[in-house]
């Protein structure tokens, strides 16, 4: 994974650490998400030991960029979830990583519905989604080769 989240336990005794970094769209590429267009999260975890157990309790802050359902825009959403949870290794482990469960707290926080808000959609995509046509530029209508076919439907 690229950004560091991999944590050698194995150097830390019993204690409370915290370790920082920075996750990016290449993150969530690694991961195969094509939803995630580009990302720009900062990650705080905090890791406590136990006897076999870890507490990671995870701060993630930023934005991600994704496609809007309604227009297919780019639609930059802010992202600020804190969550936290137990984790065993195997004996003998000397990393425990983090990706994935930054990774599901992220997407997690995401929205189902990912759309602008009212009026921020892309005009000429809101327009043609009302059943005008797209255009070109503002004055030229686009070559539509379907566009016969409205005047059978109106009778014409």
């Amino acid at each position: 994974m690229q950004p560091n989240f991999v944590i050698p336990v194995s150097e830390l005794v019993s204690g409370s650490f915290e370790f920082s970094s920075h996750a990016d769209g290449k993150f969530f590429d690694e991961f195969g998400n094509t939803d995630i267009l580009d990302a720009s999260i900062d990650v705080v975890a905090r890791v406590s030991r136990g006897r076999t157990e870890f507490e990671v309790s995870v701060r993630a802050e930023g934005t991600v960029t994704l496609r809007c359902d309604r227009c297919l825009g780019e639609l930059v959403l802010p992202v600020d979830v804190e969550d936290s949870e137990k984790l065993s290794l195997p004996e003998g482990a000397a990393e425990l990583d983090l990706s994935q469960t930054v990774y599901d707290f992220v997407c997690t926080e995401l929205p189902i519905v990912r759309c602008h808000p009212d009026g921020e959609c892309d005009p000429e995509t809101v327009r043609f989604l009302a059943g005008g046509e797209m255009t070109a530029e503002a004055d030229e209508p686009m070559d539509n080769p379907f566009s016969s076919l409205k005047d059978i439907l109106k009778g014409k």
